[in-house]
């Protein structure tokens, strides 16, 4: 199978995801569902992170009474229609928590609790401020919906939030990286994902009607927060499209692995992006996402209004989309140094 797999089970889920939770996310979107209380075997599958190894403390069995709590849990998120990587990622970082305090009922779990429990399991084990509030806000649902009672928000503690810029590259770098593929459909992809700002995901999920060549536009379905959203198709890409689908012949999604009918693969996606950089000589630590930046940047410091990019991105809120301003250069180039008139 070309990974390392194991036998799927509760147990087993909970500790890789407390010991691999800063060195690896747990994709369980593939795992079947069973009526057995311990699910049938399956594989998770490991994508590794670039952030070192960490210590974890050994955690209890999680009692049969937890266990049917956490699986009442992923019901009633599954009935709401949450994500798949939502559910995985609470029902995995709540089995950990009650793991912790395996000799307590849930009912009898407090706010001093979780308190206690970020101080001396996450901390302890230095895990990251995101996985923190993950776990807070997997247990902060999980009790005013399963166990009908609501923590004092004010006595969560949680981390400040890291506030980081986005990477970008220089159009310079995106029209390397975009004319180093040779491969017809490998230069296809990484162009439509910077030319419309998609996410992998997005990219992956589009299907062959979701191209609107008429109109001149890419329509993304069910995007991140269930929504859908239409984008520009730049005519050069539109070019692009009609010479890969010649010579392709994709059955239903747009982007199709080895055999007809099936999604292209996240992994494989990523490796393509991966020999380009090797072919281009780019060193940075380049991934994805920073061709959907690299994109929103570039819009802005060609005088697009910051309203549509948020648009065109799929952001609730404009101040997601305010943070591109930090990394325009634009005004940046108009400020001239002190230095400079000595």
């Amino acid at each position: 199978m070309r990974c390392w797999h194991v036998p799927y089970s509760a147990s087993v889920a909970s500790h890789l995801f407390s010991v691999l939770n800063e060195v690896a996310y747990l994709d369980y979107s593939a795992l079947k569902k069973t009526e057995a209380l311990e699910p049938a075997k399956s594989t998770a599958k490991v994508e590794e992170k670039k952030s070192a190894s960490c210590p974890s403390k050994q955690l209890r069995t999680l009692s049969v009474e937890s266990e049917l709590s956490v699986r009442r849990f992923e019901e009633w998120m599954l009935s709401r229609r949450y994500s798949g990587s939502t559910i995985g990622t609470y029902t995995e970082a709540l089995r950990v928590f009650l793991r912790y305090f395996s000799e307590k009922d849930p009912e009898r779990i407090t706010n001093e609790d979780l308190i206690t429990f970020n101080n001396h399991y996450i901390l302890a084990n230095k895990l990251s401020a995101s996985y923190q509030n993950q776990v807070v806000n997997a247990v902060k649902l999980f009790f005013r919906t399963i166990q009908m009672r609501a923590m004092d928000v004010e006595l969560i503690h949680r981390p400040k939030r890291a506030k980081l810029l986005p990477n970008v590259l220089s159009k310079e770098e995106v029209r390397l990286i975009l004319s180093a593929q040779r491969n017809l459909k490998h230069r296809t992809m990484l162009s439509l994902i910077y030319s419309c700002g998609l996410r992998r995901g997005e990219l992956l999920d589009l299907k062959l009607q979701d191209i609107d060549s008429k109109r001149g536009l890419v329509i993304i379905r069910m995007a991140k927060g269930k929504k859908d959203r239409v984008t520009p198709l730049s005519e050069k890409v539109l070019v692009m499209l009609r010479e890969y689908f010649k010579a392709y012949k994709p059955k239903i999604w747009l982007f199709e692995g080895q055999h007809a009918g099936e999604k292209y693969d996240e992994r494989s996606l990523a490796s393509v992006l991966k020999q380009a950089l090797e072919k281009c000589k780019i060193t940075k630590p380049v991934t994805l996402h920073w061709l959907r930046h690299s994109y929103a940047t570039h819009l802005l410091e060609s005088g697009t209004d910051l309203r549509y990019i948020q648009e065109l991105l799929g952001h609730s809120s404009s101040r997601t989309t305010e943070i591109y301003t930090h990394v325009s250069n634009k005004e940046l180039q108009r400020i001239i140094s002190p230095f400079d008139t000595l």
